[in-house]
């Protein structure tokens, strides 16, 4: 990855982020969870997905599907500023003559499937993928899961079905930031040894930095080898990534904050911005 290329990531995700904050008031959001995920679907829609506005309607794109879909926020914002959706429509979030509200709405451009409801679309998923391969086409099919959805049994149905149907096109997003709701996963249901479980289902594991751009490269780079399975992904990330103040917070999962806590949390990003980047030049140094 190019340090051009690094930069450019490293901007969208801070703008999808600023995103997510201002959709944090006037009735809230899943600001904990949404930006916990806010990288990886950058970097999905920047460099692993051939997914465009241009080409929405072309059977042989790929496919993403947001299971976890409360984090909609970090989709809107990706989507935003990857040009399928007018950035000035995220000004009508949960306004209703606007289909931008808390669960995605196949209304808005980019959107594969509703997801109100947690552990359905990995299913979905499957069949989109296994439809891919009965046409001969070699669409790439990701989905995101929630750790915390993991305590639905449709999503253990559809991981044991999956690798009998060989659906090695489908690559399936665990955002690891151990956290569900206002608890932790490993105080709640415990998930661990995560890896191991889904070994024994027959998945190819690996293992990433949610919040690294380049630790992702690496990663979904392997992808590209023929492994004859469906992959799963478990990024490690941690809950409010960006906001130090509310990062691993059991009680910032959904927040409805005041106009001037948005303008307060926009600062505390910004200067986090600024925090890292000077960091990052002194490691360059």
């Amino acid at each position: 990855m190019t340090i051009d290329k690094l930069n450019e990531l490293k901007e969208t995700a801070f703008k999808v982020r600023e995103h997510i904050i201002k959709m944090s008031t006037d009735g809230g959001c899943f600001i904990g969870a949404s930006l916990s995920c806010a990288d990886i679907i950058v970097y999905l829609y920047k460099c692993f997905l051939n997914i465009g506005k241009d080409n929405l309607s072309n059977p042989q794109r790929d496919y993403f599907f947001l299971s976890k879909g409360h984090d909609v926020p970090a989709l809107y914002g990706t989507l935003a500023e990857s040009g399928l959706l007018e950035k000035s429509r995220l000004n009508n979030h949960l306004n209703t003559k606007d289909f931008l509200y808390w669960h995605p709405n196949t209304n808005i451009p980019g959107v594969e499937f509703h997801s109100g409801s947690l552990g359905h679309l990995l299913s979905v998923a499957m069949g989109t993928a296994y439809d891919c391969l009965l046409c001969g086409q070699n669409n790439k099919v990701v989905v995101l899961l929630g750790d915390g959805e993991l305590n639905e049994g449709s999503v253990w149905e559809a991981l044991l079905v999956a690798p009998s149907l060989e659906l090695n096109n489908l690559v399936v997003i665990v955002d690891r930031n151990k956290f569900q709701a206002n608890i932790e996963t490993e105080k709640l249901i415990k998930l661990e040894p995560l890896a191991e479980k889904f070994l024994l289902f027959g998945w190819k594991v690996l293992t990433t930095d949610g919040h690294s751009f380049i630790d992702m490269e690496k990663i979904f780079t392997d992808l590209k080898e023929d492994y004859n399975m469906p992959v799963i992904v478990i990024a490690d990330t941690l809950r409010g990534k960006g906001l130090p103040s509310i990062e691993s917070r059991a009680d910032r999962w959904f927040c409805n904050f005041t106009n001037e806590e948005v303008y307060n949390l926009l600062e505390e990003l910004r200067t986090q911005e600024k925090t890292i980047l000077t960091s990052e030049t002194l490691m360059v140094r």
